[in-house]
């Protein structure tokens, strides 16, 4: 069955290359979406895909990368859409 996950994550996740980790973990699970910084310090992704594979990309973000000290996740689930192709990193 395939999901979609709306993430936010608080903590120490700028500069600890959070953002290219996840997209490092998204593509091994073939998960697509996007990852960004948001101004207030947070990291914002959308994950799509099968739903033990977008699961397992929120587990990530529960730790995130070496560096990472993650304080709290918000997911929001939803409809699967297949909007996307790939996944990247935006700014």
């Amino acid at each position: 069955m395939k999901t979609r996950a709306h993430v936010f994550v608080r903590g120490t996740v700028h500069g600890v290359f959070f953002r290219s980790e996840t997209r490092n973990e998204a593509r091994k699970r073939g998960v697509k979406g996007w990852v960004r910084n948001l101004p207030d310090g947070r990291v914002e992704a959308i994950f799509e895909g099968e739903e033990t594979s977008v699961k397992a990309l929120v587990e990530f973000c529960g730790r995130g990368p070496l560096g990472a000290i993650v304080t709290g996740v918000e997911v929001r689930w939803e409809d699967y859409e297949g909007e996307f192709d790939t996944f990247e990193m935006r700014h």
